[in-house]
């Protein structure tokens, strides 16, 4: 204060002709001792009475304080300026109270916005709180939660420091820090209160975490120079702004009791540091050897004190901003121009003879120290980390400022490093694949990850829900990337495709051969027995029925569902209708020729191309107002398999494709009954045994293509129905011709006209 004040002295350009004088009273931190020096500040007398004023030099312009709340209400009465460089209550904050406090010290809300981003910048999001009982700790609090919840910090706890100090409340306090799973406390409190907490958790061996301080202990010399309190190590925290200051340490440096003779703070200091005892001096050092008197010798520098430690000097540089905040206040009272001022009618007050309420006035206007409309200065903190030296001991280390942004200060910050950097979550991130599912009954900083369902992907940490996939895209197996969906239809170059395309063609080579071979043997009198041209138009349609499934194998064109389904249902219709045919013209022939039989006239070819042209005359119309009414065409299937885009053909309308089947089943169901009741006709005729197996096959085959058909999706659904033709072909084919083909290749000694009327022979017998 006194070097300030000399320094504005000697400056021409701050209040030139005037001089600015000062009494200094030490409250010692003692309420009642405080509210004596106010008195005698602002009476001249030491009696309680505020009345009047006994000085006959200039009145009091300002008042610099330690902020204590019963002062300033006293000196706030009578609206005398004050400026505070020490403390910051929430209290005094309030202007429409306080109209003439103001403060060197930042505002308690901007410490607790700065610290909540502070946390967040180092992605903590699970921290404790650790505030002491009053309004300067519960206020900051209360703004960094707000501000923490915010930002999406969560808070595990919030303790509140006994003022005061209370045994049983720290041990229970420092007890729930132990138990607590957060690895980051921030602790606003004033080092005074907080001591006996950090005791408690040094006793209790509680290590591993990281505090993070406001301005109230982040600099505190006796926390750091303690041996218990290396636990502090890397701490961070908030302290006042400040700037160097070269001319205030050659003045240090210089400072001897010799030059200023009446200064008694100085000559306190100087005994009690050099303990030794002034000359003519009644020395307040309680010092043991009371004869030993000062050399004269001794100098600043010679001290190991903090006094030098002009980097810690924080609230030395608050006093020396509050000095100069009431000298620009002076200055602009004394170089107003009237009719220009800021009262009433633009008139100026007198700088011999001013009152207390308009030097409040020009603090709000001045121009290089200005104050917001809450008394505070612009908020502008510095940020110390707690760093282990060499030698063991602890040093503060400024890292950067708040604000600018706090990225700044990584380089000089060891807390920067992922290497180092302690994690303080509740739950570890959920990594992309999954979403956060909160816990009820937990904070939002608590929750599980949930893996992403079938469809869905998340591909960032942490988020809350997952995107679902487009719908030709499907999520990969971790769930944290879209892939195109695997297009599936039945093809020739895959194994299963061309495996099938290879028995259909081998299945359709059969029967062309044996069709050779009939007509090759056209003449003989196994294959004219039963209609030679019913046996080659059945061979043909059998040839026809395993190509069928060829079209079914491919990617899905309009041509080609358009062509399957009806293609197969005509011909294998075709094939039913010959068999039909066949087994009535049997049943007809063996009737004809019993004597006197009047169905004579129906053996021939006449009955039997009948049949099958009419039969598969009414599968053709069905088929044609399928194809008018309700054509299939080829579709993509996005939902009917996981993951796949099924190419397929639709079938247009199901009720025609059923009713197509339907149509087939009835003709195959009667040829079966009439060859079951036909069955024991005598052996030149019993063509009707292996009709009524081949019948029972077909149907089988296609009693159980129906469920597998429907319970199968994608190639493998026509792969099911190109089995179902084969098989049924194949089995027709066999119980038809294999036997014929035997004995027309294998026994050609029973091809012959004789066997079979002594074989037609034998069997009436049997039958009369």
């Amino acid at each position: 204060m006194i070097f300030a004040i000399k320094e504005i002295n000697a400056d021409p350009y701050i209040l030139p002709n005037i001089t600015l004088g000062y009494r200094i009273y030490d409250s010692c931190v003692v309420v009642p001792q405080g509210i004596d020096a106010i008195h005698w500040l602002v009476t001249g007398h030491d009696q309680m009475d505020l009345s009047y004023s006994c000085s006959n030099h200039t009145r009091l312009a300002a008042v610099i304080t330690d902020g204590v709340l019963s002062t300033s209400f006293l000196l706030g009465v009578y609206s005398y300026p004050q400026i505070n460089y020490f403390t910051k209550t929430q209290s005094l904050n309030k202007k429409r109270e306080f109209p003439s406090f103001f403060t060197i010290l930042p505002s308690v809300m901007s410490q607790g916005l700065g610290l909540a981003r502070l946390v967040k910048f180092f992605s903590w999001t699970w921290v404790g709180i650790l505030a002491d009982d009053d309004d300067y700790g519960q206020g900051i609090s209360t703004v960094f939660v707000q501000e923490a919840k915010a930002l999406g910090i969560c808070i595990e706890f919030i303790e509140r420091i006994p003022i005061p100090y209370s045994e049983d409340l720290v041990r229970h306090i420092v007890e729930n820090i132990k138990a607590s799973t957060v690895k980051v406390i921030a602790v606003f409190s004033w080092e005074a209160n907080l001591y006996p907490v950090m005791k408690e958790i040094e006793r209790q061996d509680i290590t591993g975490k990281v505090w993070i301080g406001s301005e109230g202990w982040s600099n505190s010399r006796v926390m750091s120079t303690n041996e218990t309190f290396k636990i502090l190590t890397g701490t961070v925290g908030f302290t006042i702004h400040i700037r160097e200051m070269p001319v205030f340490i050659k003045y240090l440096l210089s400072l001897h009791p010799s030059k200023a003779p009446q200064d008694q703070f100085l000559r306190q200091f100087w005994e009690q540091e050099f303990k030794c005892k002034l000359p003519e001096t009644n020395s307040s050092s309680h010092s043991v050897e009371e004869t030993l008197y000062c050399k004269g010798n001794e100098e600043v520098a010679m001290m190991n004190n903090i006094f030098l430690d002009i980097t810690n000097l924080r609230f030395t540089y608050n006093t020396y901003n509050a000095i100069y905040a009431v000298a620009y206040a002076l200055h602009n009272l004394s170089t107003c121009k009237p009719g220009k001022g800021p009262f009433e009618g633009g008139s100026c007050a007198s700088i011999k003879d001013f009152h207390a309420q308009q030097v409040n006035r020009k603090f709000k206007d001045g121009e290089d120290i200005y104050f917001d409309e809450n008394g505070n200065l612009p908020s502008i903190y510095d940020i110390v980390n707690w760093q282990l030296t060499t030698e063991g001991d602890i040093q503060y280390v400024k890292v950067g400022i708040s604000p600018p942004p706090i990225s700044s200060f990584c380089n000089t910050f060891p807390l920067c490093s992922h290497f180092q950097r302690p994690i303080s979550i509740c739950t570890t991130s959920c990594l992309p694949g999954s979403r956060k599912a909160p816990i009820r009954g937990r904070p939002v900083c608590c929750f599980d990850c949930i893996p992403c369902s079938d469809g869905e992907i998340s591909n960032e940490t942490d988020a809350t829900s997952c995107l679902r996939c487009p719908d030709d895209h499907w999520s990969n197996k971790r769930r944290n990337a879209c892939i195109p969906k695997v297009v599936e239809f039945l093809s020739y170059e895959e194994p299963l495709g061309t495996t099938l395309a290879s028995l259909s063609v081998l299945t359709s080579t059969v029967p062309s051969l044996i069709l050779c071979v009939f007509m090759w043997h056209g003449d003989t009198p196994i294959v004219k027995a039963n209609n030679r041209q019913l046996s080659y138009v059945l061979l043909c349609a059998l040839t026809l029925c395993p190509l069928c499934s060829l079209i079914f194998i491919g990617k899905p064109s309009p041509a080609s569902c358009l062509l399957r389904q009806t293609t197969f249902g005509i011909i294998f219709t075709l094939s039913v209708s010959c068999v039909l045919a066949k087994t009535i013209i049997v049943v007809i022939a063996f009737k004809a020729s019993k004597p006197g039989s009047k169905l004579h006239k129906w053996v021939g070819s006449k009955l039997p191309n009948t049949i099958i042209f009419f039969t598969t005359l009414i599968q053709v119309g069905i088929c044609s107002v399928w194809l008018l009414c309700a054509p299939p065409f080829p579709e993509t299937n996005m939902k009917a398999q996981v993951g796949k885009i099924i190419l397929e053909c639709n079938e247009g309308s199901t009720l025609a494709l059923w009713c197509m089947m339907g149509y087939m089943g009835i003709l195959a169901s009667i040829s079966f009954l009439v060859a079951f009741l036909a069955r024991k006709l005598p052996d030149s005729f019993n063509e009707t045994k292996y009709i009524t197996f081949s019948m029972l096959l077909f149907v089988s085959v296609w009693l159980s293509f129906v469920p597998a058909y429907l319970s199968t999706r994608g190639k493998y659904m026509v792969a099911v129905e190109i089995f179902a033709i084969l098989s049924s072909s194949t089995g027709l084919l066999g119980c038809f011709f294999f036997p014929k083909c035997y004995i027309i290749l294998i026994k050609p000694e029973k091809n012959t006209r004789e066997f079979i009327m002594r074989k037609r022979s034998s069997s009436a017998n049997r039958e009369l």
